[in-house]
């Protein structure tokens, strides 16, 4: 067996049939990661003692006939903004290098409880800030299908993991596509659930009304899975919601009749003319398959690159005031309380966090509050109207009456570029995100897929849903993934 393309649903066969163990699978992983990972740098932190044993557990307990949760012996890997009880949660930030969790985050929780094994913390762009991977404090993450290139980001050492086969699933944090984007750029599958779908308690903050926890894995019933264990309540996350986390099994034999949006604001100049041909022939796919395609507007769109870099720094401005070196960072040797404020913020900071506090600060402040961030918000409302005309038939030129059930995008403008040629250029490396922001600000799930192929390098077609409706998102995905084999490529990995 190939541990390094196995999906969930395959590894657990073979466990189940005897084929395999949860020892060797740790121990392909292992081997994976000892081959791979110091060129990568996909993991910061592998725990290989204690993956190790939790396989050992699971291996007994399946001997011994006992009934088993739903991921026993799978592991998985979590960034490193995830917490994770007794273990370093560091965000990508030096001033965070010290602090070790003192408490499972919900999905961990739920993960353990359904047998996954925790094999290691991913690396990230510090506090999520990035769309590279590049300002993570640990270096960068590099692509595994040229490792010139950036993973994207922020959650590039998920994606990196799982597309290099260090490990078969990942968990990222979405905030303006910090899941969708990699999983894009390295050729996988990556999901943001609807805001609330998740608990966040336990996930450390960005900007709490758009950070959603997301999973990355190689095909989208593996998604399904996941998402299934860790949704749902949380009475510790206050703006999670009471829904149905079961999700029916997925029929890829059939999406007639499914009403897919093509939004036209989403195919115009700055998309490289490959990615756009790719993505084209994704929505051809679907076609065939019985699905109807509707031209759409989302008419706000082009506003909402510039409403999430008011909003999100504003929120991230406010929840890393926390860290002072007084409770949380490091501190910093200092004579008075304002000067260890100033040298510990200065020195374990990085540039693009100081970039983003100081702006966030800024939108925040009395005389710009309203020009800013208040309209900042407006705007949000009204993009938020967009996607919810879309789906009731109310968006567009000939969709009157037409209420889809899906809107189709590209998930990146372009292929993944060359470590350090936007690192100077904030302006163009935010651009990075233009196709992905507006489903964080309107809280919506979207997903990533495989669909092909520019320069060697993977493209990825986004699917937005309806709020909770992870389902159809997932079908629809199950089905592209049946007609297509983009999902099973795998990177040649020559290091």
């Amino acid at each position: 067996m190939n541990f390094a393309t196995a999906t969930i649903n395959e590894l657990k066969r073979a466990m189940e049939t005897g084929e395999t163990t949860s020892v060797e699978i740790v121990k392909a992983c292992l081997g994976r990661c000892e081959e791979l990972n110091g060129a990568l740098n996909a993991f910061v932190e592998i725990y290989q003692d204690e993956a190790m044993a939790q396989a050992r557990i699971w291996d007994k307990a399946r001997a011994d006939g006992k009934e088993l949760p739903v991921l026993a012996g799978i592991p998985i890997g979590v960034k490193d903004c995830i917490l994770v009880k007794g273990h370093t949660a560091s965000a990508g930030s030096k001033i965070l290098s010290n602090y070790k969790a003192a408490y499972d985050a919900t999905v961990a929780l739920r993960l353990k409880k359904a047998g996954a094994i925790i094999f290691g913390r991913t690396n990230m762009d510090e506090f999520a800030m990035g769309s590279s991977t590049e300002t993570s404090a640990y270096g960068p993450t590099k692509n595994p299908w040229n490792t010139n290139k950036v993973p994207g980001g922020s959650s590039g050492g998920s994606a990196a993991a799982v597309a290099a086969g260090l490990v078969p699933v990942a968990l990222g944090s979405d905030t303006g596509g910090s899941v969708r984007q990699p999983a894009s750029l390295t050729g996988i599958v990556g999901l943001k659930p609807t805001y609330g779908r998740v608990s966040r308690y336990g996930l450390i903050a960005l900007a709490s009304s758009l950070d959603q926890i997301g999973v990355f894995a190689r095909d989208a019933k593996d998604i399904a899975l996941i998402l299934e264990v860790i949704g749902g309540r949380d009475p510790r996350d206050a703006t999670s919601v009471e829904t149905d986390v079961t999700i029916p099994e997925l029929i890829s034999e059939d999406i007639k009749g499914l009403k897919i949006g093509i939004p036209k604001e989403y195919f115009m100049e700055g998309m490289d003319a490959e990615v756009r041909a790719r993505v084209e022939e994704a929505r051809d796919v679907l076609a065939k398959g019985g699905a109807e395609i509707i031209e759409i507007s989302l008419p706000h769109t082009e506003y909402a690159l510039a409403a999430y870099y008011v909003i999100m720094p504003s929120e991230a401005s406010s929840n890393l005031a926390r860290f002072d070196g007084m409770r949380y960072g490091k501190p910093e040797e200092s004579s008075t309380l304002e000067e260890r404020y100033v040298k510990t913020r200065s020195a374990q900071f990085g540039r693009e966090a100081k970039r983003r506090i100081l702006l966030g600060t800024y939108a925040l402040s009395s005389g710009y509050y309203d020009a800013y961030y208040k309209k900042a918000l407006q705007v949000r409302a009204k993009i938020r109207e967009d996607f919810d005309k879309a789906f009731s038939g109310k968006a567009g030129p000939g969709s009157a009456g037409q209420d889809v059930d899906v809107i189709l995008t590209p998930t990146s403008p372009s292929v993944a570029w060359d470590i350090g040629e936007k690192f100077d250029d904030p302006i163009t490396m935010y651009l990075a995100d233009i196709y992905t922001v507006s489903v964080n600000l309107a809280g919506l799930p979207g997903i990533s897929l495989p669909c092909g192929f520019v320069d060697n390098l993977p493209v990825g077609m986004q699917l937005i849903g309806k709020p909770f409706d992870e389902y159809t998102l997932l079908r629809a995905g199950a089905y592209y993934q049946s007609k297509t084999d983009w999902h099973q490529q795998s990177p040649g990995l020559d290091i």
